[in-house]
């Protein structure tokens, strides 16, 4: 068989990079890892991984079940803590809105990961200053520096777009992308709710140490310190280089990480240079001298900004308000107080008050809930419903679903009992789960998709974060004052009708989006090197950090991505 007539090997995902990125060893659809003799220290090295990307998830999840009385602690009235949760959600957002473009514009000239990397060590801080808060005005400026710090959200999918560029091979990745991120909006609720205000909660425990009277919000913010400090240090040993003009030039952390690895192994791994590892991934560049790369130019905005372009960030914007909008003041309705439902406080179906009267450790538990359903979506659902149907045709079919959840909600403060309301909300969290895990990375695959280059793709994310930043301090802040306002007058629906009216203006643009062919690749990729040659040992010497060898694999040449 002829070079120009054999088949072109099947691409495969990039397992390695998609894990410590924020993934699950596990990948769907792929090949059960081939057992590495070499690699007894591997199952310990993917757990790190997957322990390293907990941190971002696990933080900021983490404050939501105490925000309600943190609020209250700094002498905000009952009736006014929506509104400042919401403010201080909003004043986040803002910032990050803010920084997101010249962070995805830093990222397109001088890198993905050291980008990345200031933007973890960067929100450790503000984690840790937000922590020992002891006013508004403090705690709000904490959340102001680290909304400007991190533009991680932004780069971390520009990434994953550039080690995944096959069109068939995104939504996979792009849906395996936030299992860990779910894993911590589990663990975050959870232990934020039952660790905030420690000395309260376990006197016996804490009720002697001064340090925690005094700073009530402290221990969840340190617990995670320790998950940022491994992030950073699992990104920079680990993680390699994904913007193409940047992957050939040496990278430190990279060589550490690899004599580290070698250190724990039996066997010295013998790796030729520009070997490509099992998983279709350039092994650790070598250190020898190499013709410089081009130096990184950023794209103009023009080339950037094309029609549908534009319609998808519009549609994810709007997606983005009315859903951590939702995330952040149901915690609010949970913690507001229950009322006695009598003639004159109530007329159905508007005007009622009254939410759940909930403590933090209770809200911890429901969102814990909530984050386990997520991340079931996520592996079992997400990759068969967009098989089936299609990524357009599943945001589509969530994009009209999501309203009618919203309206749903203040509704479920009505049943007489708190079984039957805690069965209700739940219910309802686990239907907007459903329609917002699907709908976020589909949206999320269409921008991309709308690209017509990688050399935009650092700015297009760059845009999208911006935006979705400003739609996210709009949605926090104007639902809050809106549940403020239903609050203090009786209709405690006003902030889920609002939600809802949103969610319906941004399922309108949705329908002129259409599917695009996803951007070309520009340059050549560091990843075209074969290994049809190369031995079984140096194939084990070459095995990924998270022991996926394949040893019937084939190695997948990104500059063909284009070429169907």
């Amino acid at each position: 068989m002829t070079e120009a007539t054999q088949p072109r090997p099947r691409p495969k995902l990039p397992v390695q990079q998609l894990a410590i990125l924020g993934k699950i060893d596990a990948v769907p659809g792929t090949c059960p890892p081939a057992r590495v003799p070499d690699a007894d220290h591997a199952p310990l090295t993917s757990l790190v991984a997957v322990v390293a990307r907990l941190a971002e998830p696990l933080a900021y999840t983490s404050i939501y079940p105490y925000l309600p009385e943190m609020m209250r602690d700094f002498g905000i009235p009952q009736d006014e803590v929506a509104k400042w949760a919401g403010l201080t959600t909003a004043i986040f957002a803002v910032s990050q809105g803010l920084a997101a473009l010249p962070w995805g514009r830093a990222s397109d000239r001088y890198g993905r990961k050291p980008i990345l990397l200031c933007g973890l060590v960067s929100t450790m801080v503000c984690f840790l200053v937000w922590g020992v808060s002891t006013s508004l005005p403090m705690a709000m400026a904490a959340r102001a520096v680290q909304g400007a710090g991190n533009g991680n959200v932004a780069i971390i999918r520009t990434i994953v777009a550039e080690i995944v560029p096959e069109k068939e091979l995104r939504p996979r990745a792009f849906s395996i992308m936030p299992l860990v991120w779910s894993l911590g909006a589990v663990l975050g609720p959870a232990f934020g709710g039952f660790l905030a205000q420690p000395a309260r909660k376990y006197p016996d425990l804490f009720g002697n140490v001064e340090f925690f009277k005094r700073f009530p919000y402290a221990l969840p913010n340190l617990v995670a310190t320790v998950f940022f400090l491994i992030s950073a240090a699992t990104a920079f040993l680990f993680l390699k280089e994904s913007l193409p003009v940047k992957r050939d030039e040496r990278d430190w952390g990279l060589e550490l990480g690899s004599r580290l690895t070698r250190a724990i192994r039996r066997k010295p791994p013998r790796v030729r240079p520009g070997l490509a590892s099992a998983d279709g991934e350039a092994a650790t560049p070598d250190p020898s001298p190499k013709k410089p790369a081009p130096p990184g130019t950023s794209p103009k905005m023009r080339e950037a900004l094309t029609r549908q372009t534009v319609i998808n960030l519009v549609t994810y914007t709007i997606l983005s308000l009315h859903s951590l909008a939702f995330d952040q003041n149901i915690t609010v309705f949970l913690n507001y107080p229950v009322m006695k439902h009598t003639p004159e406080n109530t007329r159905y179906p508007f005007y009622f008050n009254g939410g759940f009267g909930l403590k933090s450790n209770k809200i911890g538990s429901i969102f814990a809930i909530y984050g386990i359903t997520c991340g079931v979506i996520q592996f079992v659902l997400y990759p068969p419903l967009v098989k089936r149907f299609g990524i357009l045709r599943c945001w589509q079919v969530c994009s009209v679903t999501i309203p009618f959840v919203y309206i749903l909600t203040p509704y479920t403060s009505l049943f007489p009992t708190e079984g039957t309301r805690l069965a209700a909300v739940i219910i309802v969290l686990m239907i907007k789960g459903l329609v917002t895990i699907v709908a976020f990375p589909c949206i999320t695959i269409l921008l991309t998709n709308s690209c017509e280059s990688t050399y935009v793709l650092g700015t297009v994310n760059g845009l999208g974060t911006s935006f979705s930043g400003f739609a996210r301090a709009i949605g926090p802040a104007s639902t809050g004052l809106a549940f403020s306002w239903g609050a203090k007058h009786g209709y405690i629906v006003s902030a889920y009708f609002f939600l809802a009216l949103a969610s319906a203006a941004g399922a309108v643009p949705g329908f002129f989006i259409r599917d695009g062919d996803g951007p070309a690749i520009d340059g050549v990729l560091s990843n075209a090197s074969a290994i049809a040659d190369v031995s079984d040992d140096d194939v084990d010497a070459a095995a990924p950090l998270l022991g996926r060898t394949r040893k019937q694999g084939t190695t997948y040449n990104a500059t063909d991505a284009q070429q169907r």
